[in-house]
């Protein structure tokens, strides 16, 4: 005699169901978008394929410690719009993280927890460093897919990162609103936008807000030459100007010392010269911390005309996302639910055209994007008569 079991839906077994489970974390600088990306990853997962996701507070160290929040439709309803990350965010690598005063290798913790969650898979928004740090776990036996954030857009191999075009609209209104003073009181007015290796920002304000100089990080400056331009349109009737200077932007001397470095740092082989090459570069890029300041009061001095700084600092990173920025987070968070229903694993979701394309960790981790000096940004910044100080 046989006995028919029937199973309710919540007894089946996990082979019967299927359902997969994603871990979602923000690693790194925050910027607007994060939300809108978390967002559109979890609802596609949850409404659209039966998954089930939590979210990792404060990137990979809230994965070390496990402290997680469900991502249901309670916790994504109404941050589309909001800046920033609800989920927090750190800037901790796994195999290295600060744990009181001593350093760690968090990376087995990592492992564990991402078993004791029976993750299908782990999804890490982030910059440059979060996709290292990403392709470190995925060859430590991981599945990982990864969205790429930043405002310096200088992620390699996707069009555009999310985050950027928010913060671009901030800097170029905070030029906009410089002109004026700028024109009022006969001033160089020098405008510090972020990017420490890459001028995307800087560039993209600079030529929408009508700066008369923009200084990059991938163009060195020369002094005089940039204090030339300025004379010129002083001498042209027009005795103001608006600099729009990246925050890695170098002059020559200092570019080809940076580099020198660099270098340096490239060539050491044993521990002590690494870690005298690393205190070097860190010492200089310390004390080029305050070349805005400098640059505006060398100006002052070559020109004869009074100069006031700005520094956008954080503000280019707060508040609600562009919907530009809302747009592409939520195109690249559903495709990244794709990718995992799929199987498809060790990627980042890159943006291409009006579509995606899934990229290899492999191909991003350890790059970056910088300004292209044949950039078509570049070449109508010149025509317009933009000095880029060369």
């Amino acid at each position: 005699m046989s006995t028919r079991v029937t199973l309710l839906a919540s007894e089946k077994p996990e082979a019967a169901t299927m359902t997969k489970y994603i871990g979602v974390l923000t690693s790194g600088g925050d910027c607007p978008g994060l939300n809108a990306a978390i967002r559109g990853v979890g609802k596609a997962a949850v409404g659209s394929f039966g998954m089930e996701v939590i979210g990792f507070r404060d990137g990979f160290r809230g994965l070390m410690e496990n402290r997680t929040v469900p991502l249901d439709g309670s916790t994504l309803s109404g941050i589309l719009t909001l800046g920033g990350t609800i989920l927090g965010t750190s800037r901790d690598k796994p195999y290295r993280m600060l744990i009181g005063d001593k350093e760690i290798d968090a990376t087995e913790a990592i492992i564990a927890n991402y078993k004791k969650h029976h993750l299908d898979a782990l999804v890490c928004l982030g910059g440059g460093g979060t996709q290292k740090n990403a392709l470190y776990l995925k060859e430590k036996g991981l599945n990982i897919v990864t969205l790429p954030k930043t405002i310096d857009n200088d992620v390699a191999l996707t069009d555009v990162t999310f985050g950027f075009d928010t913060a671009m609209g901030i800097a170029t209104e905070a030029i906009d609103r410089l002109h004026s003073t700028a024109h009022s009181h006969h001033r160089i007015v020098v405008v510090e936008i972020m990017g420490h290796r890459s001028g995307w920002l800087a560039l993209g304000a600079g030529i929408a807000g009508g700066a008369d100089v923009i200084l990059i990080p991938e163009i060195p400056y020369d002094l005089d030459r940039v204090a030339r331009a300025i004379r010129s349109r002083s001498r042209g009737g027009k005795p103001f100007s608006i600099v729009a200077v990246a925050e890695g932007a170098m002059s020559e001397p200092d570019a080809a010392a940076f580099r020198a470095a660099g270098k340096k740092k490239e060539k050491a082989k044993t521990k002590a010269e690494k870690k005298t090459s690393r205190a070097t570069l860190a010492a200089w890029e310390a004390a080029h911390a305050g070349n805005t300041m400098r640059l505006a009061k060398q100006l002052e001095e070559l020109t004869h005309l009074e100069s006031r700084v700005t520094i956008l600092g954080y503000v280019q990173r707060g508040g609600t996302p562009s919907a530009v920025d809302r747009l592409l987070a939520t195109r690249l968070g559903t495709a990244c639910a794709r990718l995992i229903q799929d199987g498809a694993y060790g990627v980042m979701v890159a943006a291409r055209g009006d579509g995606t394309e899934a990229v290899p960790l492999e191909k991003v981790a350890g790059k970056r994007k910088l300004v292209p000096l044949d950039h078509p940004w570049i070449r109508s910044a010149r025509l317009v008569g933009t000095s880029l100080g060369d």
